[in-house]
């Protein structure tokens, strides 16, 4: 059985990710098929919408396959690793601008690269088990596939408590900050594709949309804002520490599990991003300066080893402990001259 569904069905182009048992992560060639499908069905007049979804209950796509990364990073070839990043980004930059309707079905987790697949199209739903977050800080990454762009447009420093937290947003939580745009009960999915599939009319999105309950967010926010307004992360460091709520503790724990050069870069790539520039091109441009650099240079094979190859959840992390120097970002960040991601 393949790990990825690519057909079409009545007005609808279907993209159906199907490694449940993986959680549906997606592989390079997972990564490629859907790009060569959109290619396809950009000028097909038979193709009125696209519907991306994903088998099991479990996930919609919990992040990127990351083994094989790991494994050829730990061999000193770091060119894979880059030219997967460069190539998922591509993705990424086209289900966004896409120009034909493109719904994404967002069960149980997406993360990490299923955000990339699952979060830029025009119709994002999200249902009652829905968990999305942004977790790269936690194996020496930064939030990557656009990420970084929902991030710097997300209320107040919202962009920051997420990025540098990895704190999972539910539906409620996840059309407040930007990452989703309707809440549909799931058992009403089945149908509501299949007459997408009939008439190929994304507006029965938005007819079948309610209101969803049980956001944290929203209420949070005037904490958050207070808590991430400073210039660099050990201002925000510093502020939670100087603050005994339940809220700063939280969050301290959070980002103490996370790799200080990753949030330190997430911070800086968001104050970037924001202002009259700001663009899905220049957030994968700051993004892949990061990545380009991260096995080489970042705490990424550490955080995978960590998290994912040994799992004793005991990363060793450059400047664990201390502030990150605003040199060490400067280097992860700096423009990569004719090795610039290229979309």
């Amino acid at each position: 059985m393949s790990d990825i569904d690519i057909r079409i069905t009545g007005r609808a182009g279907r993209i159906t990710l199907n490694r449940p048992k993986a959680l549906n992560a997606m592989s390079y060639e997972m990564c490629l098929a859907i790009e060569a499908a959109l290619d396809d069905w950009r000028t097909d007049d038979a193709v009125a919408v696209v519907v991306i979804d994903a088998a099991g209950d479990r996930a919609f796509c919990a992040g990127g396959d990351i083994a094989e990364l790991y494994d050829t990073g730990t061999k000193g070839d770091f060119a894979y690793g880059q030219r997967f990043w460069a190539d998922e980004y591509r993705l990424n930059n086209k289900i966004f601008a896409y120009p034909k309707p493109v719904a994404s079905f967002l069960q149980g987790f997406t993360m990490g690269g299923g955000v990339g697949i699952g979060c830029h199209g025009s119709h994002r739903v999200v249902g009652d088990t829905s968990q999305i977050a942004m977790p790269e800080c936690g194996i020496g990454l930064v939030p990557d596939v656009g990420g970084t762009l929902m991030l710097a447009l997300a209320p107040g420093r919202l962009g920051e408590y997420l990025g540098t937290t990895a704190a999972r947003m539910n539906a409620a939580d996840a059309i407040f900050a930007g990452f989703a745009d309707h809440y549909i009960p799931e058992e009403a999915w089945p149908d509501l594709i299949a007459s997408l599939e009939a008439s190929g009319d994304a507006d029965a999105i938005t007819a079948r949309a309610t209101a969803p309950a049980g956001g944290t967010l929203e209420a949070l926010q005037p904490q958050i804002d207070d808590a991430f307004a400073g210039e660099a992360l050990e201002d925000i460091l510093r502020t939670l520490r100087n603050d005994d709520s339940d809220f700063a503790l939280d969050t301290l724990k959070a980002m103490g599990r996370n790799s200080p050069l990753s949030m330190a870069c997430t911070v800086e790539i968001l104050h970037r991003l924001r202002g009259p520039s700001l663009s899905m091109e220049k957030a994968l441009d700051l993004e892949y300066r990061f990545t380009y650099r991260a096995m080489e240079h970042g705490d990424f094979l550490e955080g995978i080893r960590a998290a994912i190859i040994e799992k004793d959840r005991n990363p060793q992390w450059q400047h664990a402990g201390k502030d990150v120097p605003a040199v060490a970002v400067s280097r992860m960040l700096q423009p990569l001259g004719a090795d610039a991601l290229k979309l």
